[in-house]
């Protein structure tokens, strides 16, 4: 019963995903507030970056259900989940409705209320979290050990963040508004306090992972 609720839930998530992603492109040719898609599109922002991680992952999820044995892609599964999935999610829903809370239009001005319609929004930054919290709840995931998660996740960090500088150095805008309102050193203090958030939140992860699942990874083991 449980395999069954575990191949239905990840082809849901990646069917739901695949959803989003195609709604969101759909929008490309209409008229967008200025700005918006300017330089590398919707691949400049992270909350779109995560619908591609998200998708990519619970593809991998249901491709790995469909095999009775395949260790390779359930190692690539966990790896992906540990390292970059429930952390990179998790922090687009934190910092993005801490952000908005605080101001909404240094984050997602109003005006992307005439384009994107609030399941959109709710789509991209709010149901992320109860979606990834229900893989916990139904997965066990291998994790790495922390110092290799850790630095791993910390290239990706590094990538995205060269990625937005590039963004600003070759258009002169800042893919989100807050930046713009930073000095150099609240640049590089904002970069920093969001890296100590998203590792508080892989090691979050890991927490949870072993609470739930702790005493069952032993048994198996092991067997």
């Amino acid at each position: 019963m449980g395999g069954r609720v575990q191949k239905i839930y990840h082809l849901a998530a990646f069917s739901w995903y695949a959803f989003v992603i195609q709604s969101l492109y759909a929008k490309g040719d209409e008229d967008l507030p200025p700005g918006i898609f300017v330089y590398g599109g919707p691949w400049k922002y992270l909350t779109f970056l995560n619908l591609i991680l998200q998708m990519v992952f619970f593809g991998l999820a249901a491709l790995n259900d469909l095999q009775s044995s395949g260790k390779g892609l359930r190692m690539a599964r966990d790896l992906l989940f540990s390292v970059y999935t429930f952390p990179v999610g998790m922090f687009v829903v934190v910092l993005f409705w801490s952000i908005f809370a605080y101001d909404r239009q240094l984050v997602y001005p109003a005006s992307l209320d005439n384009f994107f319609p609030p399941w959109i929004n709710h789509a991209m930054h709010t149901f992320v979290f109860p979606i990834l919290f229900g893989e916990i709840l139904l997965q066990p995931h291998a994790y790495p050990k922390t110092k290799t998660g850790m630095t791993a996740l910390g290239v990706v960090g590094l990538a995205y963040l060269s990625w937005v500088i590039w963004v600003y150095l070759s258009v002169g805008i800042w893919v989100y508004p807050l930046l713009s309102l930073l000095s150099p050193a609240g640049l590089i203090g904002f970069f920093f306090f969001n890296m100590t958030v998203v590792t508080l939140l892989y090691l979050l992860g890991q927490t949870l992972n072993s609470s739930i699942w702790g005493k069952t990874q032993k048994v198996k083991r092991r067997a």
